[in-house]
């Protein structure tokens, strides 16, 4: 199977763990995917013909090889998706970006998110065959969080109240995962320009609600999110003493993981909290 593969630009700099492994994932998985210009998608959606520029050209990009397009950055996601979503419905914005580019786009690229390929081009079950690596009983809280689940209208990819698709994803490849409240909460997002104490206290929020539901870790699929979750733990643990260096892995570096990709393809150095210690230590205890 052939997959046109949009990157981003933040996992090419500040975020590889979660784009770095894909060439060795689809190996694994017997995909192949192509990998589209990084050129920003501008990580947030807004309906400013300007602002739109960027992810047009992304799906024009897309367009020229293909009619799917998959990335794994859930930012990429929405903003890919809601401006097709526009474009198909207004006429004259269609019209402004044709013009501005020269080339005609009718939203006619499916946009889709790399867990999606996961459930429903490959199939959780066929992907649990593939797994080389027992990861059976890491205790795993899935954070959706705001943008890869809504606006529903727009994007979805599932249920936006009670989502199942990540925890599917934790099972095939042998973690258990671990339901929790705050999974669909925003973790601040961009607030960490204008009020840290915002993040701070969105982000322990979430990682609070993880732990007292009975996880040992936080998987995410969105750049934002890892960062918010995972490098705020600095400022966390000054101000409360019962968070104390909680694992933030991307998705597909668990997935990485389970099917044994080599450790250097899986970006940890970037983590604040290195995740290398606790896998040795609970992979084998599991």
């Amino acid at each position: 199977m052939k997959l046109l593969y949009y990157s981003g630009c933040l996992p090419h700099s500040k975020t590889t763990g979660l784009t770095l492994p894909m060439q060795s994932i689809a190996s694994s998985l017997g995909l192949e995917i192509i990998e589209i210009p990084s050129i920003c998608c501008g990580a947030f959606f807004s309906k400013n013909i300007i602002d739109m520029y960027g992810p047009a050209r992304v799906l024009l990009n897309a367009q020229k090889l293909g009619n799917e397009l998959m990335t794994t950055c859930a930012l990429c996601y929405n903003v890919l998706k809601q401006t097709n979503s526009v474009v198909r419905s207004d006429q004259k914005k269609r019209s402004e970006i044709s013009s501005f580019f020269g080339e005609d786009y009718n939203g006619g690229v499916k946009v889709y998110h790399f867990l999606e390929i996961l459930r429903d081009k490959i199939g959780f079950d066929k992907l649990s065959d593939l797994i080389k690596v027992n990861l059976k009983g890491l205790r795993v809280a899935p954070y959706y969080g705001c943008l890869l689940l809504r606006p529903y209208e727009e994007i979805r990819l599932d249920n936006p109240e009670n989502p199942t698709i990540f925890e599917g994803f934790l099972a095939s490849i042998g973690c258990e995962p671990v339901d929790f409240p705050y999974k669909t909460e925003c973790c601040g997002s961009y607030l960490g320009a204008v009020s840290l104490d915002a993040v701070i206290e969105h982000s322990y929020a979430i990682i609070r609600s993880a732990l007292t539901s009975g996880a040992e870790t936080i998987a995410v699929a969105c750049p934002l999110c890892h960062f918010n979750l995972d490098q705020m733990q600095e400022k966390i643990m000054q101000k409360y003493e019962d968070i104390s260096g909680v694992p933030i892995f991307y998705f597909t570096q668990l997935l990485a993981i389970a099917l044994n990709v080599e450790d250097k393809l899986l970006g940890f150095e970037q983590h604040y909290i290195d995740p290398r210690p606790w896998l040795k230590k609970t992979i084998k205890s599991h």
